[in-house]
């Protein structure tokens, strides 16, 4: 997996696992001369389909066009994107598609299901002492708290607590 263009501050770890951000795949394929990314409506939610929405993106370069496909549906996403569902089909669909462009295998955050409960899972302990956010939770939290002009306790943080607040900070960077 190529990930080496990309910037570390677009790579989003939890529970051990790295995910990259569909604006990191979306600063590599301007890297790699994106010449445009289209998106159609392929599915319309609607009570016969369980409220899924299902999206085809296309990229294309100036030698080649890359097409996949995302989807969204209440079952899939966090409770405060459900009236956003087909925005969220379509950006799970450009990144798939980016991330076939810049050859990157690693799963995007936005692909992910974002329920809490399944991002955070029991809290990981050191002995008897929870654990301690890792250096890149810190970091992405620190620039999330510049992006959206908040304040963080850092002093109190576990890596469960630090997941969780990361997750609820991309959300509101999402809404905004």
């Amino acid at each position: 997996m190529n990930t080496n263009n990309i910037n570390e501050k677009f790579i989003i770890n939890l529970q051990g696992k790295s995910y990259v951000t569909y604006e990191g795949l979306l600063d590599l394929a301007h890297q790699k001369k994106i010449k445009s990314i289209e998106v159609e409506l392929l599915q319309i939610p609607s009570r016969e389909n369980n409220m899924t929405a299902i999206c085809k993106a296309t990229a294309t370069t100036e030698n080649q066009i890359y097409t996949d496909l995302g989807d969204a549906s209440p079952q899939s996403v966090n409770s405060n994107i459900i009236p956003h569902i087909i925005r969220m089909a379509s950006t799970r669909a450009k990144a798939r598609v980016l991330r076939d462009l810049t050859n990157i295998g690693m799963t995007s955050y936005e692909e992910i299901s974002h329920d809490q409960d399944a991002i955070v899972s029991e809290e990981p302990y050191v002995g008897n002492i929870p654990e301690p956010p890792t250096q890149r939770q810190l970091e992405t939290l620190k620039r999330l708290a510049n992006e959206l002009n908040a304040s963080i306790d850092y002093d109190n943080l576990t890596k469960r607590s630090a997941g969780s607040l990361i997750s609820n900070m991309l959300n509101e960077v999402r809404k905004a």
